[in-house]
C-alpha cells in the first residue's frame, strides 16, 4: 500500500430510516424519532481506499451536522494518511480548535457532531489499510501510540499522559491473550428492544421472550411520562424475565433532581440496576445528588455528554456509576479513548449507549478494545445492543447468545450499503419519494 495516499474530498449525505412509524426508538422526550445519520465518505486518490463515518441523529437537524461535515472539509483535504497517523492529536486538535468554528464550538453541539463523523471516517481509513478490524488496529498500536493520539488538554488534573501509559503498559502483558480470548467468546450486551415506550403490552411480553431465547440477561425500559404506566410496563417485564435478570430504567434526561429521585425510589421495589440519564446530561451536581440519593440503584449516563470534560466532572464528583461513551456524540474515537481512561482511573464500568444507526456497529470495536488493553474485565459491564437498521451494514454487528461477536471485516464497521444510501438519502431517496407519492395519493 502506498504510504503517501492523500484524502481529496468529501461526499456527505443526509440519512433518514423512517423508524417513527413503528415507535422504534420512542421513549419519554423522543416520542417519534426518524434514527438518521450524516454520513461521509472520505474519498482519497487511491482507487479502491475510503473512509466511511456518521452521526447519529433522530431525523429534524441532521442537515445542520451535514452541513458542518463540509464546514471542516477544508482542514482535511490534501492530507496524507502518513501524516495523521504520525499526529492524530494534532489533527483532531485542527479540527476541534479552528480559530473561526470554535466560536459555534468547541467541542460541543453541531460542530462536535460533524467532527465524530470525520474523525471516525478517518480512523476507518487507517484501519482499512493496515487491513484490520479497527479494534484489532486499536490493540496493535503501543501504549505511547494510543496516548498520542489523545487530547488531554483541560483533564490534566484528572489525568495525565503519564499515568494513561502506566496504565496501558500495565495492561500489555496480557493483551494478545485477551484478544485470542474475546474473539472466541465475544463481549456481553444488554438489550432496550423490549422498552420501548410506545410498544404494546403484548408487544413487550413477546419480546422479552424472545430476548430471553437469544440469551440476553440484561434489559433495559424506558421510562419517565407517566409514573403509573412505569409501574405496570415494569411489572410485565420483571414478570418475564423473572428475578435474577438485571433489570434497567432510562429516563432520556426526562425530569429535574427532585423529580429524578422521588420517580426512581417509587420504581426501586423492581429491584433496578441503574437509571439511566435521569435529568440534564450537563448537570454534574444534579447527578450527584440523585446517585446519593437512590443508592443502591446506579445511575448511569453519557450518551448525551457533549465531551470529555463533562465526563471528567461526573467522575470527579462521583455523580455516576457506568459511564455510557456514545461513538458519535464525543468527538470521535481519540476523544472516545481519553474517557476509557478516565473511567478506568475512577474504577467506573463503561457500559457503552448503542442502538440508532450503527452505533452498535461501532461500540463493539470500543469495547473489545477496551477489554483487551484497558481493563481486561468484563464484570458489571455490558454493551447496549438495539436490533434495528443492521442490515444496512455492509459488516452488520453480530450477537449471539446474548454476546457481541468479534467483527472482522476492515475497518470500523461504517460501511452502508449503496442501495440503502439511494433508498434513504432525504428528501430525495427512493424510499422518501414513495412515501411522498402516498401521502399526496391519499389526499388527491
Amino acid at each position: 500500500m502506498r504510504d503517501d495516499i492523500t484524502i481529496l474530498r468529501f461526499e456527505v449525505i443526509d440519512l433518514r430510516f423512517p423508524t417513527s412509524d413503528t415507535l422504534d426508538g420512542s421513549d419519554a422526550m423522543h416520542p417519534d424519532p426518524d434514527y438518521s445519520a450524516a454520513y461521509v465518505r472520505i474519498v482519497t486518490d487511491h482507487p479502491t481506499l475510503e473512509g466511511r463515518g456518521f452521526t447519529f441523529t433522530i431525523g429534524r437537524g441532521t442537515d445542520l451536522c451535514v452541513a458542518a461535515i463540509k464546514l471542516l472539509e477544508p482542514l482535511v483535504a490534501g492530507r496524507t494518511l502518513r501524516a495523521l497517523r504520525r499526529d492524530m492529536r494534532e489533527f483532531w486538535r485542527t479540527l476541534t480548535s479552528d480559530s473561526q468554528l470554535r466560536w459555534v464550538g468547541p467541542e460541543k453541539g453541531v460542530v462536535h457532531l460533524a467532527t465524530a463523523a470525520v474523525v471516525n471516517g478517518i480512523w476507518d481509513i487507517l484501519a482499512k489499510e493496515a487491513g484490520l478490524p479497527l479494534w484489532k488496529y486499536l490493540c496493535s498500536l503501543s501504549p505511547e501510540e494510543i496516548v498520542a493520539a489523545i487530547d488531554f488538554r483541560y483533564i490534566t488534573d484528572a489525568l495525565t499522559e503519564a499515568e494513561a501509559l502506566e496504565m496501558l503498559h500495565a495492561q500489555s502483558a496480557e493483551k494478545l491473550a485477551r484478544m485470542r480470548a474475546i474473539e472466541g467468546r465475544g463481549y456481553p450486551a444488554y438489550t432496550t428492544s423490549c422498552g420501548w415506550l410506545g410498544y404494546s403490552d403484548d408487544k413487550i411480553r413477546a419480546l422479552c421472550r424472545e430476548s430471553i431465547a437469544d440469551g440476553f440477561n440484561h434489559f433495559k425500559v424506558k421510562v419517565g411520562a407517566d409514573l403509573d404506566d412505569d409501574v405496570r410496563r415494569l411489572r410485565i417485564v420483571r414478570e418475564e424475565i423473572g428475578p435474577s435478570r438485571k433489570l434497567m430504567i432510562d429516563a432520556n434526561q426526562r425530569w429535574d433532581v427532585e423529580q429524578a429521585i422521588s420517580w426512581t425510589r417509587a420504581l426501586a421495589s423492581f429491584d433496578l440496576w441503574w437509571i439511566e440519564e435521569p435529568t440534564s446530561p450537563d448537570d454534574v451536581l444534579g447527578h450527584a445528588a440523585i446517585a446519593r440519593a437512590v443508592a443502591p440503584i446506579g445511575v448511569a449516563t453519557g450518551e448525551q455528554c457533549q465531551n470529555r470534560v463533562i465526563f471528567k466532572q461526573l467522575l470527579q464528583a462521583k455523580a455516576i456509576e457506568f459511564c455510557q461513551i456514545d461513538a458519535c456524540r464525543l468527538g470521535g474515537v481519540n476523544e472516545v479513548l481519553a474517557v476509557l481512561l478516565l473511567a478506568r482511573k475512577f474504577g467506573v464500568r463503561v457500559c457503552p449507549h448503542a442502538g440508532g444507526v450503527g452505533l452498535c456497529e461501532l461500540v463493539n470495536h470500543l469495547v473489545h478494545f477496551e477489554y483487551c488493553c484497558v481493563t481486561g474485565s468484563e464484570e458489571g459491564r455490558v454493551c447496549e445492543f438495539v436490533d434495528h437498521l443492521h442490515e444496512h451494514f455492509e459488516a452488520p454487528c453480530i450477537v449471539r447468545g446474548g454476546r457481541y461477536q468479534s467483527p472482522t471485516m476492515p475497518g470500523y464497521s461504517s460501511d452502508i450499503k449503496d442501495a440503502s444510501l439511494r433508498a434513504f438519502s432525504y428528501p430525495n431517496g427512493s424510499a422518501w419519494q414513495a412515501r411522498k407519492a402516498n401521502r399526496e395519493g391519499v389526499h388527491v
